[in-house]
This record gives structure tokens, C-alpha cells and sequence, in this order.
């Protein structure tokens, strides 16, 4: 399994939110670990989705709470705005979903260490991939998390190579 982030605005729109919702149902489809900074807004509505289809979703919060309800794991950081790196640090391929200011750090983060970042109407700026649709968001994505060298990479309690 592959580790996918989305990333988007603790205080999403509507149309943020029915997104997240349908890119964290697709990535749970697609038997993929969801990544997020565990609050509300798009992070609440990607696990929400991935926890209502089966999926695992872990959120690597910034304070010491429990983050939203739809989490499986959190990681309480106690960092603030500085476990935006290690949320995409973490991951083989991020989504973004809107987003602000704490959005685009994770967008910076992830091209300056060439993990691969697609868009759904969130900033504009070279080496995002903007998407149309969820579906062409997590099918992208997963495709290049399955591309990504980390991928096929043993893991700890995975069994013999």
C-alpha cells in the first residue's frame, strides 16, 4: 500500500468539502493509505469518505488533540504549522484541494522534495497538476504513488521479502 496526502484549508467551502469527500472514498477504493493534517474542513472530509469505504486514514496533527473523528491513527506533533512537512514528507504523491496559505507550504515542501502534487482548484503554480475531477486527482496520484520508489519498499511487520 501507498501513502497518499490530501492536503486542503481546515475551513473548506462546500465544494472543498464534496470533493474531499469523493478523493478520500476513491483513494480508500483504490486500497491506499490516506495522509492528512487529521483537522476539519477537506482533512476532515477526505477520511471521512476513506473511513466510510474501508480505508485507513492517519492524520498527523499539529497539537496535542485527537484531530477529527474519522481518523484511524493520530500523530501528535505538538509542531504547529511545521508538521505540514511531515505530512507530505510522509507521503509518495499528494492531492490539494483548495487551500490557503498552510496549503501552499505543503504544495512547496512536496515539489522541493519531487513528490508529486496534484490539484483540484487549488493553487496555480508550476509543478502542480491540475486535475478536473476527483477521480482523475486519485487516479493520477495513485498511479504516481505506485511509481514512487518508497513504494514497493519493505516495511516493518510486512512479512518476509
Amino acid at each position: 500500500m501507498g501513502q497518499v496526502a490530501v492536503i486542503g484549508a481546515a475551513k473548506s467551502t462546500d465544494d472543498e468539502y464534496r470533493m474531499a469527500l469523493s478523493v478520500g472514498r476513491l483513494i480508500a477504493e483504490q486500497h491506499e493509505n490516506l495522509l492528512c493534517g487529521g483537522l476539519g474542513g477537506v482533512m476532515e472530509a477526505a477520511c471521512k469518505g476513506a473511513s466510510e469505504h474501508g480505508g485507513l486514514t492517519v492524520g498527523i496533527v499539529s497539537g496535542s488533540g485527537n484531530g477529527n473523528e474519522y481518523l484511524d491513527v493520530v500523530i501528535r506533533t505538538g509542531l504547529g504549522h511545521a508538521r505540514n512537512v511531515l505530512v507530505v514528507q510522509s507521503a509518495d504523491a499528494v492531492i490539494a484541494i483548495g487551500g490557503s496559505h498552510g496549503t501552499l507550504s505543503e504544495i512547496a515542501v512536496a515539489l522541493k522534495l519531487e513528490i508529486p502534487v496534484f490539484g483540484l482548484k487549488t493553487w496555480d503554480i508550476p509543478g502542480v497538476v491540475a486535475c478536473t475531477t476527483p477521480e482523475d486527482a486519485v487516479i493520477r496520484a495513485v498511479g504516481a504513488a505506485r511509481r514512487s520508489p518508497l513504494y514497493n519498499t519493505r516495511r516493518a511487520g510486512s512479512g518476509p521479502l
